[in-house]
């Protein structure tokens, strides 16, 4: 990739290529993201899909290492609650090959990410407006796809991320506190960017399309011909 004065260059993929090789990165480095391509990723994230085109929600930039700090210890005390408390299981050599779940090399990653997750430059945490007391759990799900958006403008620059959501388990109101929010707004992620230092643009694991897609009715499915 070349370095300009205004930051790596975009990176040509194709859009399919892009759809299926943005994984989720979680070796982040601590090197700074230029704030035009910073712009550019969020101008893409807002061109996301909208229900109803309401547009109810707020983006939360942080940089600042002391705020990252903070919301990390929370991140990394909902990691161990989770997935910490059962790290010797899911290092068990016999789950390299496991086709759902966290595989030993993605325990590492994601453990990895829990304990340097103030080191990603560039916090991004996607709010919505008006959901701190909804009880419906389609509240506002179409900010997924503008997350999603935000991670493959991402991946045109190089530039790697995940959606997650492990720091809200134990400080959800202490982050909402740190990031100046209204009363009536509620935090739907937590999405760390930075350049990937390990790891690359790969087709994630799956399970074969064939066994998770059904036609016309459940049950009902067809070979891929």
């Amino acid at each position: 990739m070349s370095i300009t004065g205004g930051g790596p260059l975009p990176e040509k993929v194709d859009l399919l290529e892009g759809l299926r090789t943005t994984p989720a990165r979680r070796y982040l480095a601590e090197t700074p993201i230029p704030d035009d391509v910073l712009w550019e990723l969020l101008d893409t994230a807002v061109r996301g899909p909208s229900g109803g085109n309401r547009q109810t929600w707020g983006w939360v930039v942080v940089t600042d290492p002391a705020v990252k700090a903070r919301i990390a210890e929370h991140y990394q005390q909902g990691w161990e609650k989770i997935y910490g408390v059962r790290r010797e299981e899911l290092l068990d050599p016999a789950r390299a090959g496991a086709a759902d779940g966290l595989s030993p090399a993605s325990f590492r990653a994601a453990d990895h990410l829990a304990y340097h997750l103030a080191e990603a430059p560039v916090f991004v945490v996607p709010v919505l407006r008006n959901g701190a007391d909804s009880t419906d759990k389609r509240f506002g799900a179409s900010i997924y796809g503008a997350v999603q958006q935000l991670l493959l403008a991402a991946r045109a620059h190089g530039i790697g991320g995940v959606l997650t959501s492990l720091h809200l388990l134990s400080g959800e109101r202490e982050v909402d506190e740190l990031l100046g929010l209204p009363e009536d707004a509620v935090t739907m992620g937590l999405v760390p960017l930075g350049y990937p230092v390990r790891g690359r643009w790969s087709t994630p694991r799956r399970q074969p399309v064939e066994q998770v897609v059904h036609w016309e009715r459940w049950g009902e499915n067809r070979s891929r011909g």
